[in-house]
């Protein structure tokens, strides 16, 4: 197996990772503009690119996916909730589906919260064993942080499906996992999020001062946190382009 982290200016950070024994990669939140690094990354581990995930309809950069996608032939896919919502063809993914490539499969987990469309990927290296290896987080869970429930609005019911998804959903799951999270301190997607840009679920769990066990407690200090925080610039236009008809350029 391979994994390639590749960070951007606005402190977000995408991945492609997959089986160079039988030639096949995946793609996870791929900025605009990157589409031709990712192609080179690809031919570089010679595989080829089968799917293209983006971990929702993201409001703090224009996302690379469907060119990305279009580039490679490879499936674009979004969590199903997105269906009729997007005036266009995507790759509908479930809760519990799993995607294969080569000897590394993926585990689709839908974790509501950030948006309602949030999915974490739970990758396991089957070459090495059957128990999963890493958490692709997306903007669920940071290291050091949480992701903000209030983007697009009905904040309190947004904090409250992100209590179910950390606490019911992913801290459920083996504490040996590596979390390989959406974005890196810079980033206003959560507050307080750690310039190390990988960390343990173990780790996460001691010493995360966003997952407060008391639900009620959480939700007022992740809105607390969230309100605190500017808006991605120019979030609307990033949004609009995100779901318009036409790939983004």
């Amino acid at each position: 197996m391979f994994l390639i982290q590749h960070p951007s200016p606005l402190s977000s950070l995408a991945y492609l990772f997959g089986c160079t024994g039988k030639r096949a990669a995946i793609v996870v939140d791929v900025h605009a503009g990157d589409e031709e690094a990712f192609l080179a990354m690809a031919r570089e581990k010679d595989v080829e690119i089968r799917y293209v995930i983006d971990t929702h309809i993201h409001a703090d950069h224009v996302s690379g996916g469907r060119r990305l996608a279009q580039l490679a032939g490879a499936h674009y896919a979004l969590h199903e909730s997105n269906a009729g919502a997007v005036p266009w063809d995507f790759m509908a993914l479930r809760d519990g589906q799993v995607l294969e490539a080569g000897n590394v499969s993926v585990q689709v987990l839908h974790t509501p919260g950030h948006t309602d469309d949030s999915i974490s990927l739970l990758v396991t290296d089957r070459s090495r064993c059957d128990e999963p290896w890493f958490l692709v987080t997306g903007h669920t869970l940071f290291v050091g942080a949480v992701g903000r429930p209030d983007l697009k609005g009905r904040e309190r019911e947004m904090a409250e499906k992100m209590y179910d998804s950390l606490f019911g959903t992913l801290l459920s799951l083996p504490d040996h996992l590596e979390i390989l999270p959406g974005a890196q301190a810079g980033s206003v997607c959560g507050g307080g999020i750690s310039g190390k840009p990988v960390s343990t679920l173990a780790f996460e769990k001691r010493y995360n001062k966003g997952l407060i066990r008391d639900r009620a407690a959480f939700v007022e200090a992740i809105l607390e946190t969230a309100l605190a925080l500017p808006q991605p610039e120019a979030m609307r236009e990033i949004i609009a382009a995100n779901i318009a008809a036409e790939i983004p350029a």
